[in-house]
């Protein structure tokens, strides 16, 4: 048919209107002359099509442009765009609401997910991993345990994309819970103050909340006694709370905000041989490339320099940073005894910057799930938080000549002896700016602020630059805010790993009630009971840090926690000696037909393991 208004031919039969320019057209057929054009020709007889069918006839026209301008991808309907946020469990620790740790998953959803479907999502994920889940309603928390139903400081109802917008992160960081909804009401009422309970309660978390205590108003006339009395008793409820903020942190906790800015998706590279740690360590610290942030990436290679394989999933990080806090503590940067290291000035060390770098090298290890060093001096621990307590003894001072000058003066009887003797030493006493006349009551004094100089002041320049390499991953500021939790990582501690302790920290794996490997796997786990408790006994060759270097690629229960999954006992019945993964902490312990045989394959087994004895 033809438009003489569009002046072309169009393809379509019978069309009521042009393609090209819109116009309405008119069939010949209903005209009586065809000689007039067929725009101007009209006719009672001529059908005339309604409104909507050129409303219909538009959007088709629509489709169709739509379809041109998207191309290859035609009509075909857009999907939406996932994001993917993490989704932790809370439960009921110590009275308050309380991340549980090692349940947190990813969940992949919309943007405009609404607090109900993102509840309904979250749960389904949660039971889909965690077959123990209890069953019963459960309620979507913030981090902060506030029950998600608004945007937090708005009116607006929850949006996942709107509460991003809010919060300011990005997806991937975004955290929210899921709790039990009797556990969060068992605690909205245990927070609640009843008006008639006459004893005092304290909320958690442990703030201390002017609102609940001011003002305050006596009832009667007091006497000054009584008042004193009252005063005295507010001031202890006041020091309960401070005891109680203290005990609720923890350092594990701590080290999990910390960790919170490492980025898991790019690494820092290290190849390490057992043999020379220390110095692969270095060149990995000091590579162009390296970045605290990053994940680390731990390549073992053997003494005969041959490759490990395998992915760094874990265990290889945890050996490698156990092994590097042995080879720290024999630096000659440090002083002191074994328990009781303390910094000294090295002039190669420090052309090396090698102070700064033992300060990064803690900082990382603890944040990345590795150990603390726990052999550095309290008096120095104490100095780089900023405690002003100093408590040293003449032992500490390993230079025998000096030793030996502060024995005699504290042995002096006389005021003439002592006399003396600080004269004869002039130089040393002198240089550390305490020369003066000491009475006999004055020389513990004495000889303590000796020690302070020998100990601290002459190593300041060496002390800083090893604090900047603290301040690395905000470990520095962490530990001066929580002295009191921290600080003891970092120091000897008397407490060793005990047989009971590993025994309940690995859970076995095993195989159906009745069926003849669960006979054998349970006689097994009685060996391996009676092997800890030797162990612990030293009648093996090994020892429990041993056994547990061998199975977890650590000698204790690092500050951050054992990091998922948790250790776990498997058994083998093809292989005579025990098989260990350490990135799934994981312990294979050989089936058996007597303990003799069980404790001489194990002993075997770890002590020809790669690694043994290094650290």
């Amino acid at each position: 048919m033809f438009c003489p208004s569009y002046g072309k031919k169009l393809v379509e039969e019978s069309p009521n209107f042009c393609s090209g320019c819109g116009e309405r057209l008119y069939h010949v057929s209903c005209i009586g002359d065809t000689s007039l054009p067929l725009t101007s020709q009209t006719t009672s007889n001529c059908p005339t099509p309604t409104f909507s069918t050129f409303l219909e006839y538009r959007k088709k026209k629509n489709e169709e442009r739509q379809k041109f301008s998207e191309g290859r991808k035609g009509l075909k309907k857009k999907e939406k765009r996932k994001v993917q946020i993490n989704v932790g469990l809370m439960t009921i620790k110590k009275g308050g609401l309380k991340p549980y740790r090692g349940k947190t998953i990813f969940l992949t959803t919309d943007p405009d997910a609404t607090a109900t479907s993102l509840l309904n999502q979250a749960v389904k994920k949660m039971k889909d991993f965690n077959k123990d889940l209890k069953d019963g309603p459960f309620l979507l928390l913030y981090p902060d345990g506030t029950e998600v139903i608004t945007v937090p400081g708005t009116q607006r109802p929850f949006t996942l994309e709107a509460y991003k917008a809010e919060v300011g992160k990005p997806y991937q960081r975004i955290t929210v819970f899921i709790c039990l909804k009797s556990d969060f009401e068992d605690v909205g009422e245990n927070s609640d103050l009843s008006d008639s309970d006459p004893e005092i309660v304290i909320k958690r978390p442990s703030e201390f909340d002017l609102a609940d205590t001011l003002p305050w108003e006596l009832q009667h006339e007091s006497s000054p006694l009584q008042k004193a009395a009252e005063y005295e008793v507010l001031g202890i409820l006041c020091l309960l709370m401070k005891y109680n903020r203290d005990t609720n942190l923890q350092a594990h906790g701590i080290i999990a905000n910390l960790a919170l800015e490492l980025d898991h998706k790019k690494v820092s590279r290290f190849n390490i041989s057992r043999s020379a740690v220390w110095d692969g360590a270095v060149r990995g610290f000091r590579r162009s490339t390296y970045c605290d942030n990053y994940d680390m990436f731990i390549k073992f290679n053997d003494d005969a320099g041959s490759f490990e394989e395998g992915l760094d999933t874990g265990g290889p990080r945890r050996e490698f940073l156990t092994l590097l806090m042995g080879s720290l503590r024999n630096r000659p940067i440090f002083d002191g005894p074994p328990e009781s290291r303390y910094l000294v000035y090295n002039s190669r060390a420090a052309r090396q910057d090698e102070y700064f770098l033992a300060g990064k090298m803690i900082a990382v290890s603890i944040v990345h799930g590795g150990p603390a060093p726990h052999f550095l001096s309290k008096n120095l621990v104490n100095h780089i938080t900023g405690n002003q307590s100093f408590s040293a003894t003449v032992e500490d001072v390993q230079d025998e000549e000096i030793t030996k000058i502060l024995h005699q003066v504290l042995k002096a009887e006389s005021e003439e002896s002592l006399h003396n003797l600080i004269l004869q030493n002039s130089t040393i006493f002198q240089t550390a700016g305490c020369l003066r006349n000491v009475k006999p009551f004055e020389k513990q004094a004495f000889v303590e602020e000796y020690l302070r100089w020998y100990i601290l002041e002459r190593n300041q320049s060496v002390i800083q630059r090893f604090k900047d390499g603290l301040e690395s991953l905000n470990f520095l500021s962490a530990l001066q805010q929580n002295s009191s939790v921290l600080a003891p990582l970092l120091c000897f501690s008397a407490k060793a790993l005990t047989a009971s302790e590993l025994e309940s920290m690995f859970r076995p794996d095993l195989s159906p009630a009745g069926s003849n490997k669960r006979h054998k796997e349970v006689l097994t786990l009685g060996f391996w009971a009676d092997y800890l408790l030797d162990c612990e006994e030293k009648a093996t060759a090994v020892c429990l840090e041993d056994l547990m270097m061998f199975a977890t690629g650590l000698t204790a229960v690092p500050p951050a926690g054992m990091t998922p999954p948790p250790p776990c006992i498997q058994f083998l019945s093809v292989s005579p000696f025990p098989v260990a993964n350490t990135c799934a902490n994981t312990l294979k312990l050989p089936i058996c037909d007597s303990y003799s045989i069980f404790k001489a394959n194990m002993d075997f087994g770890i002590q020809n393991a790669p690694g043994f004895g290094c650290s």
